[in-house]
């Protein structure tokens, strides 16, 4: 006699197992607004879902007709370099491009259109593949293969992945809206310094070549007292374009950082800072609260750091800078504190660029907070305030 009661409670408990493990996977795919990393957690979260081997992700080219891109798991590179070629979108992979339908099979190879596999490819059986829809479009297909704990995938895991699949679509459709975002914020910021520099920088070279054009014709009419007062006015022009031309090489160059190793980031950073800047720059650093927050985290610091150096530099007119990172509770807190001449009350702080708005936007993506306290005259101080780990 069978135990009804114990089998729905058996039943009862495995979905609330599979639940709780699709939660953690949309959580995990969510909480990246970086492409790649996206699709490599979409393929993880898929292969420990439905427990299997290999995981894959297709997105389409725009043609819909052949794959851009594979994102794989359960692969190694050694046995990634001796397959014969990536998957082109032939085969069963090219039926759930075309058809945008999830099609599971016990093995890939009864199916009518499987193409067989390039050289060097690792043997599957067992298949289940899903579209990655948003809105009607086509983002990607989800490929799992060889199922570890049975002969075929079950209806429960196509369920499953399909429920992954819709998340995924948003995670992705999110991170390539922030890709696009940013890369529309690097053509405007181009722009913007293009007329800066064109405005500025080079007006300025071009009145002091004027300066010096007159100074030789004072010189060829032999006045030298006169040329030798205007040689001092043009050095002191020349020399202060110089400075405003430092101040650009400082908010231009990029600087390579993945969110490891935050004090050597912001060790170097300072370094190029007080070589192009010429300001006295006084940094703290706490080694230990560095590696108290998220790699995200680091990043955003490193990256607001880089942008309120570059802010003083070019806008604050300061002789000293003074640089914190240090534990204040359960926080990590970063200042930057200058002795310049102070914000402007006139709206002027908005036209800053990659300014306080950026930064205060960075530091809400990492569930912290930016401070500012300046006075015209006076100079100014920004305070970060992160969350540890």
């Amino acid at each position: 006699m069978i135990n009804v009661s114990a089998r729905s409670a058996q039943d009862l408990e495995r979905m609330n197992n599979q639940l709780h493990e699709l939660r953690e996977a949309v959580l995990a795919i969510s909480s990246d607004l970086s492409l790649p990393e996206v699709l490599q957690r979409i393929v993880i979260a898929a292969a420990t879902l439905a427990h299997a081997k290999y995981a894959a992700l297709g997105v389409p080219h725009e043609s819909g007709k052949a794959l851009a891109e594979f994102v794989v798991h359960g692969i190694s590179e050694d046995e990634r370099k001796r397959i014969a070629h990536p998957p082109r979108g032939l085969g069963v992979l090219g039926v759930i491009m075309s058809e945008q339908k999830s099609l599971r099979l016990r093995s890939i190879a009864d199916h009518p259109r499987s193409a067989g596999f390039p050289m060097g490819h690792p043997p599957m059986g067992s298949f289940l593949g899903v579209p990655v829809l948003f809105k009607g479009r086509c983002l990607g297909n989800l490929y799992i293969t060889n199922k570890i704990d049975g002969d075929e995938f079950t209806p429960e895991d196509e369920n499953l992945i399909e429920w992954l699949a819709s998340h995924a679509a948003i995670a992705i459709e999110h991170a390539r809206l922030y890709e696009e975002v940013q890369r529309l914020s690097i053509v405007e910021e181009r722009q913007r310094i293009g007329m800066d520099l064109h405005d500025g920088v080079i007006q300025s070279i071009y009145a002091v070549g004027l300066q010096i054009e007159f100074i030789r014709a004072l010189i060829e009419d032999g006045d030298s007292k006169q040329a030798h007062e205007r040689l001092g006015g043009a050095i002191e022009a020349l020399n202060h374009t110089i400075r405003d031309i430092r101040s650009y090489i400082l908010d231009l160059r990029p600087h390579q950082f993945q969110g490891d190793d935050l004090e050597v980031g912001v060790r170097r950073l300072v370094a190029e800072f007080k070589a192009n800047s010429l300001i006295v720059t006084e940094l703290e650093i706490d080694s230990d609260v560095c590696q108290a927050v998220s790699p995200e985290a680091r990043l955003a610091i490193f990256q607001i750091t880089q942008e309120a150096l570059a802010n003083v530099a070019k806008h604050s007119h300061a002789t000293r800078v003074k640089l914190n990172i240090f534990s204040n509770g359960e926080m990590l807190k970063m200042s930057v504190e200058d002795n310049g001449v102070g914000l402007p009350h006139d709206g002027g702080v908005r036209r800053m660029g990659h300014g306080l708005n950026n930064m205060a936007q960075r530091a809400r993506t990492i569930g912290g907070a930016l401070e500012v306290n300046s006075e015209q005259g006076a100079g100014t101080r920004i305070d970060v305030r992160v969350p540890k780990l």
